[in-house]
């Protein structure tokens, strides 16, 4: 397995090669839930996520899915996330910011072809982008939050595998 980078990207991938059968993995993770950590299990599909405690507004979780190679070897899918919610959230208002955008600015076009005044949709469709780059640093910002966070989620995630 590659070691994670220094710089997490948005939803890391990887996947490893477990010498052990899909079943004992799986009961490995069932079995495994400790503190600060809520594991959960559908079928070959394993989520890890923060308690209450030590979960905050940026916490990511972790979504495993196991792979049966042969009897005795599995393959382990892994991918960092945020909250579902989170990110359903940050994908609306994204959508709604772009739908008013495009929505403005063809009012803007029609008051232009018109030769009416069309100050005012410039200056709001100018608003939009900043609202825009606000939602992208505050994103950055929940990234560098949850990174540690990621980090216990891969070394707790290890510590299962190994024992």
């Amino acid at each position: 397995m590659k070691p994670l980078p220094n710089e997490i990207v948005l939803r890391p991938r990887f996947q490893m090669n477990v010498e052990q059968s899909k079943e004992a993995v799986l009961s490995k993770f069932e079995i495994a839930a400790q503190s600060p950590f809520l594991v959960k299990r559908l079928d070959e599909h394993i989520f890890i996520k923060f308690n209450k405690e030590e979960h905050h507004f940026w916490s990511p979780q972790l979504h495993l899915e196991i792979d049966e190679v042969d009897k005795f070897n599995c393959r382990l899918h892994g991918v960092f996330g945020p909250n579902p919610t989170l990110w359903t959230f940050f994908m609306f208002i994204h959508f709604v910011i772009a739908t008013l955008f495009i929505v403005i600015g063809i009012w803007a076009y029609s008051s232009a072809s018109l030769g009416k005044d069309y100050h005012i949709q410039i200056g709001i469709m100018i608003m939009l982008i900043a609202l825009w780059f606000v939602l992208y640093f505050a994103g950055r910002s929940g990234k560098k939050k949850g990174k540690p966070q990621m980090h216990q989620l891969h070394d707790f995630m290890k510590n299962v595998l190994t024992t």
